[in-house]
């Protein structure tokens, strides 16, 4: 982190909890794109990888499979292609836990002797036991060692399945034994999963409803797994991730139906890859409106294999929605089912969001803080950070920030709140303005949207300006 992005850090954890204890905030969240904001300016990139870091005295993971990335410095992990992988993205649908291990966790290091040397990557079971290591630069290497590593877990269970059908019928004890081991490691292997719940049924044994929903329908195939592995996924594997970009590409755009036309293609392609189903419904819940559609899309990811961030987003968005129709105990409770799943900036921003509209303006500091902390980096992170710098009272460091990214257009409206709050009414008006008729495209958003800025208390010093009142005036009427 450079030293200005640091003082900015810092000015946030100390000037945040200074803000009037009447503040509300009623949108500049963020979303669609995933619900994983691509790096404003660079990249845009379709895979995340749900890395978590394993600091110091943290406890190992208990997976059953755990990919351990010992990384030279924070830098390197943030640019490594092990980041953005498609196979090790999905892995995390199938129990693989993903844990970055830093500098100053000797103990890690040290028992995987990863402490000195190149960076490297090491593939462990449960009990710690090492299958597998590779430099952590080869991406593709690390990829099919994992693969690996599944399929020879796979080929475990689905020999336990063999051996339980073949005693069923004179050995019903060691049948229930044999599909009751291959049912506890139902997530390494959804689809033998699901044969472990039938056999059991037939042997009268019966497993919890919610956990057989979560393997997803019959016929549902478990998520693909690299193509080097197994070439006769090369073709699909490829597909996916093409179209896939091309839908971020056609959203960045503001191509809305041709984003959803390209994301809906995607997930036919592979219907156990919950990364194309995560983008078609934020799209649907932050682009154009269709808050049936993405609830639909959001459940379905949440009723089969998904890896964390997918699991996160869904439930986020599920969340977002339930808070806007006035359940807000019940959207709270998913926010948390969000951040349990994997941490996500898009959720503590909301959290900081619902807390300000709560005029808990201490609490909601506390979130905007965690948010920018999972990536100070991130431009949006900072530009939404600014908007409750300027309105402690640090206005000169917010409107250097809303000078610098006056020309993004998805925080549009958080750059209005920052020059509302700096005082520059012209600026905060243009972007307003922006933001509902350049930015949104549909008048389900901006309804919903307008209404929250006439409730916003960053724009209170225009609540009851002509100007604002006729820019807004298709607000819904429901406050948040």
């Amino acid at each position: 982190m450079t030293l200005r992005r640091l003082g900015f850090v810092l000015a946030v954890a100390l000037l945040l909890p200074s803000l009037p204890a009447s503040a509300t905030c009623g949108g500049g969240g963020g979303g669609g794109n995933g619900g994983v904001m691509p790096d404003l300016g660079g990249e845009p990139r379709v895979y995340r990888v749900s890395w978590k870091v394993l600091p110091v005295g943290a406890e190992r993971p208990q997976a059953p499979l755990t990919v351990y990335w010992f990384p030279a410095t924070p830098q390197e992990a943030r640019s490594s292609g092990l980041q953005t992988s498609r196979s090790l993205s999905l892995a995390g649908g199938r129990c693989v836990e993903m844990a970055i291990v830093p500098s100053d966790n000797r103990a890690v290091r040290d028992a995987f002797k990863a402490a000195s040397g190149p960076p490297v990557v090491v593939v462990a079971g449960a009990d710690g036991a090492e299958i597998g290591r590779g430099p952590a630069g080869d991406v593709k290497g690390i990829e099919k060692l994992l693969s690996k590593a599944l399929d020879d877990r796979e080929a475990a269970l689905d020999a336990l399945i063999e051996s339980a059908e073949k005693k069923a019928a004179g050995d019903r004890a060691g049948a229930i034994a044999d599909y009751q081991q291959v049912w506890k490691q139902r997530c390494l292997s959804p689809k033998l999963g699901r044969k472990a719940a039938k056999g059991l049924s037939k042997l009268g044994v019966k497993t919890e409803e919610a956990d057989l929903r979560r393997l997803g329908p019959d016929g549902l195939a478990d998520p693909d797994v690299h193509p080097d592995v197994h070439p006769d996924a090369r073709g699909r594997y490829a597909e996916v991730e093409a179209v896939l970009r091309q839908g971020l590409a056609a959203e960045l755009a503001g191509r809305y139906p041709e984003a959803e036309r390209l994301y809906s293609r995607a997930a036919a392609l592979d219907p156990a890859d919950a990364t194309a189903l995560r983008y078609l419904g934020e799209l649907y819940r932050h682009q154009t409106g269709d808050w049936k559609a993405a609830r639909a899309v959001f459940e379905r990811v949440l009723s089969m294999p998904a890896d964390p961030i997918a699991r996160a987003v869904a439930l986020h968005g599920l969340g977002k929605m339930t808070i806007h129709a006035g359940r807000y105990h019940e959207g709270l409770g998913l926010f948390e089912q969000s951040l349990a799943a994997y941490p996500l900036p898009i959720t503590y921003r909301n959290l900081a969001v619902y807390w300000f509209s709560e005029r808990q303006a201490e609490k909601a500091a506390g979130f905007m803080r965690q948010a920018l902390a999972l990536d100070p980096e991130d431009g949006y992170n900072q530009i939404f950070a600014a908007v409750y710098l300027a309105a402690a009272g640090h206005k000169e460091e917010a409107a250097r920030i809303a000078s610098a990214n006056q020309g993004v257009l998805e925080a549009s409206y958080n750059l209005a709140a920052i020059w509302a709050q700096v005082g520059d009414r012209k600026k905060a008006m243009e972007l307003l303005r922006r933001h509902f008729y350049t930015y949104e495209r549909f008048d389900a958003v901006r309804s919903m949207e307008m209404q929250e800025a006439r409730d916003d208390y960053m724009f209170a010093s225009l609540h009851h300006d002509p100007e604002f009142l006729e820019l807004t005036r298709m607000a819904d009427g429901h406050s948040m």
